[in-house]
């Protein structure tokens, strides 16, 4: 199973950034999907989760803010970030449950990617 994280970059602050991420490899089903964050010097914190039926919560801190949402057909999801503050400036993390054709249940994280909130 691979994931891949994409869109991230540079925005000012107040800005917007859609991250995707896909997940390949041969899988039954994916189930939650999420998006985590590690900014310097913090801990890795979990930012939104949604379910395999798009049941969905977030970190208080971007509720309002942030949209998970996700394609199981394409075995994809998505966050879109809107009002960005400095604040959330970090490597974001995809990572994902999903079943093997034995359905036994794997977790795996993407690589990252960089957003950055700055003027």
């Amino acid at each position: 199973v691979q994931v891949v994280e994409s869109g991230g970059g540079l925005v000012q602050p107040g800005g917007s950034l859609r991250l995707s991420c896909v997940v390949s490899g041969i899988v039954s089903s994916v189930e939650d999907m999420s998006w985590y964050r590690q900014g310097p010097g913090k801990q890795r914190e979990m930012v939104a989760r949604i379910s395999r039926g798009e049941n969905t919560n977030y970190r208080d801190s971007v509720k309002g803010r942030f949209t998970i949402s996700r394609d199981n057909a394409k075995n994809t999801v998505y966050l879109q970030m809107n009002s960005l503050k400095p604040e959330d400036t970090a490597v974001y993390y995809c990572n994902v449950w999903s079943r093997d054709l034995n359905f036994k249940s794997t977790n795996n994280w993407g690589q990252g990617t960089q957003v950055t909130v700055s003027s």
